[in-house]
């Protein structure tokens, strides 16, 4: 599940990086793009285990600040090449078949240009960082933005879902109020409506791993991130 997981995640990570107009490349060990990729979105990311340190340092740009690696195994040691442990997660899995939670919120795809800056602020609340996602991820067809709304239309949480061949990946979970407890639930409806068979995963850390738990998720993994500089 960790290897579908980490793949899953790189082509949500790609398809980011596209609509930045950035160029990446799938090997059979790694994905990595060699130019900077967007904010909070790593450089590299390991598909298989036993991946080499320096086949992952030297598919990047470490000569600008800012290079990180998602080392989807916690296996590579990075730091003869510059690098430092950031955080250290767990990659989370929610079967297809776990009971469904009920949700009070309306949910929807914000498949428009109105509709994603619309959830992009939400997501955003405030902190500036709302054209991290461009119109052009609208072309992309395993992106699903979801939105959350109130009773009055206004987007109140959400996430992404990125559909891949074995599994749906979750990320950018957010919720106005209540943090991921509030959002995890119409989060999950959505998801298993557009997906009733596919089994759920991403990665968290912190008390965003615990709120995932708490919603029917299990750990299956671990994984690091590190940093250059």
């Amino acid at each position: 599940m960790v290897r579908a997981a980490a793949r899953n995640n790189a082509e949500w990570c790609a398809a980011m990086s596209r609509s930045h107009g950035l160029a990446s490349t799938f090997g059979a060990r790694v994905w990595t793009a060699p130019a900077r990729t967007p904010l909070y979105y790593p450089d590299a990311v390991t598909l298989v285990p036993g991946t080499e340190s320096s086949a992952v340092a030297t598919g990047i740009d470490t000569t600008t600040p800012g290079a990180s690696v998602k080392d989807s195994f916690a296996d590579l040691d990075l730091v003869e090449a510059g690098f430092q442990v950031l955080f250290e997660g767990q990659w989370i899995h929610r079967p297809a078949s776990a009971p469904a939670i009920a949700s009070d919120l309306d949910w929807e795809v914000a498949g428009t240009r109105d509709k994603l800056r619309a959830w992009a602020h939400a997501w955003d609340d405030g902190d500036g960082n709302a054209d991290l996602f461009r119109p052009e991820l609208l072309d992309d067809p395993a992106t699903f933005v979801l939105a959350g709304r109130s009773f009055d239309g206004a987007v109140i949480a959400g996430a992404v879902a990125s559909r891949s061949d074995q599994v749906v990946g979750v990320s950018n979970v957010f919720a106005l109020n209540g943090g991921p407890d509030a959002a995890w639930p119409v989060v999950l409806d959505a998801v298993h409506s557009l997906f009733p068979a596919a089994p759920v995963v991403g990665y968290e850390h912190g008390d965003d791993l615990e709120a995932a738990l708490r919603n029917g998720f299990e750990p299956v993994g671990p994984l690091r991130i590190w940093l250059h500089g």
